[in-house]
């Protein structure tokens, strides 16, 4: 099972970047996947989920700036980011799980920064 994060780096203040998940080893069309970023000295935090059937939800913080999607074909699931704000550096994470399983990425880095 693999969970790799890509599309992270610098970018300035209302900037856009768009993170990718690609998966294998498992069955990614029934998995509900996730995105939860770590910023530097703080817990994790739940950012924006998406079911298998393509229902979505954000936190308060990023409604109306991220948008996730997956494309199933691809076993790959996006994190659209846009409007960012220096709050919303930190480490994103991608996470798949069903009933009896979950499963995390490695993480990308986001920095937003002047």
């Amino acid at each position: 099972v693999q969970l790799v994060e890509s599309g992270g780096g610098l970018v300035q203040p209302g900037g856009s970047l768009r993170l990718s998940c690609a998966a294998s080893g498992f069955t990614f069309s029934s998995y509900y996947m996730s995105w939860v970023r770590q910023a530097p000295g703080k817990g994790l935090e739940w950012v924006s989920d998406i079911s298998s059937g393509g229902g979505s939800r954000y936190a308060d913080s990023v409604k109306g700036r991220f948008t996730i999607s997956r494309d199933n074909a691809k076993n790959t699931v996006y994190l659209q980011m846009n409007s960012l704000k220096p709050e919303d550096t930190a480490v994103y994470y991608c996470n798949a799980q069903n009933f009896q399983r979950n499963y995390w990425g490695q993480g990308t880095q986001v920095t937003v920064s002047l």
